[in-house]
């Protein structure tokens, strides 16, 4: 973990360096002892900026594939910040939390986190996999929650989790339900700098009345707000007016409303109709900033990892990048 290195400074809570490790296990251990407390703080005061992940796929790949084309993505894509997705990948979940947002913090950046270990992810679909059991899931997410502490994230949780509930033979569904409102707890209980954003599916898959009914029962109402069109392709315009009317529907059935984010990685050209697996003709979106439509854009996919073998991209798995892929968002083809 970074704050184990004597060497190292202390990783930042607010503007202030944590000098001693004795007031950095204090800290820590008020926030386990409190776990109704919800995650208030805001990370946009505590950094400058969001975080460019350096190992990226895009980033590997341009290091170990000098020239032109490495030099196109390196300008277009590499150099942006955007998410690290974690899940049955990771290893040891703590340490490679603690390590990211450690090294972004360090930098004074935000960096953009996506949790994705859900059992039975994409039900069973080309990112297939996730947790071996509930209990599995449970020790992984609060393990992910305290290696964040209190260092200043993003979090998206589990994309499709919801919109995909119905997949789920109905016996398996409220399960779902449960293990993604105890993500949302450890994220209020655990990480009190952090702004965590369960995922609400894109503006064609779910009536908006119904995703607020979901993500109701999952605590949206303990974390920040909601993620939209994480991994898709509807335009900024689109994915906007549907996070407003699932807000607008928590509003009228709850009593409360909820910030978006709009995933704006590969919707520069807007869909290619109902095909979300690696169409042709799509853009890189707007990069990550705040405003914009939303509470933020960012880029949680990313950009040149294929969605599976599919598409444009027949013989990529999902998750490898495809420099084809990548120079496609980039000029538009």
């Amino acid at each position: 973990m970074g704050c184990t290195n004597l060497v190292r400074k202390g990783p930042k809570l607010g503007n202030m360096r944590i000098k001693t490790l004795g007031l950095l296990a204090a800290s820590l251990l008020a926030l386990v002892a409190s776990p109704a407390m919800a995650a208030d703080g805001n990370p946009l005061e505590k950094t400058n900026g969001f975080y460019v992940d350096p190992n990226s796929n895009p980033a590997v790949w341009v290091k170990d594939h000098p020239g032109s084309t490495a030099d196109k993505i390196k300008a277009a894509i590499s150099t942006k910040a955007g998410a690290r997705w974690f899940g049955n990948w990771s290893g040891n979940i703590k340490t490679a939390v603690d390590g990211y947002t450690y090294a972004a913090d360090v930098a004074d950046k935000l960096p953009i986190l996506v949790a994705y270990n859900i059992p039975g992810r994409d039900c069973g679909g080309h990112s297939g996999g996730g947790a071996g059991s509930p209990d599995a899931y449970r020790t992984w997410i609060s393990n992910f929650a305290d290696g964040i502490g209190g260092k200043p994230a993003v979090v998206v949780i589990e994309p499709d989790a919801l919109a995909q509930l119905d997949c789920l033979p109905t016996g398996e569904r409220q399960t779902r339900l449960d293990l993604l409102k105890y993500a949302a707890e450890q994220f209020a209980a655990k990480a009190p700098n952090t702004w965590a954003y369960m995922d609400g599916g894109n503006s064609t898959w779910i009536p908006a009345a119904t995703m607020a009914d979901r993500l109701n029962a999952v605590g949206v109402k303990s974390i920040r707000g909601l993620a939209i069109n994480v991994s898709n392709y509807k335009t900024t315009t689109d994915s906007a007016n549907y996070g407003k009317a699932v807000s607008a529907a928590l509003s009228s059935k709850y009593g409360y409303t909820k910030p978006f984010v709009i995933d704006t990685s590969r919707n520069g050209n807007g869909p290619l109709g109902s095909e979300w697996c690696n169409p042709a003709g799509r853009k890189l979106g707007a990069t990550s900033q705040t405003g914009g439509g939303a509470e933020m854009l960012l880029w949680v996919k990313v950009p040149g990892d294929s969605d599976g073998k599919c598409g444009i991209a027949p013989n990529v798995e999902a998750g490898q990048f495809s420099p084809d892929l990548a120079l496609r968002l980039i000029s538009g083809t």
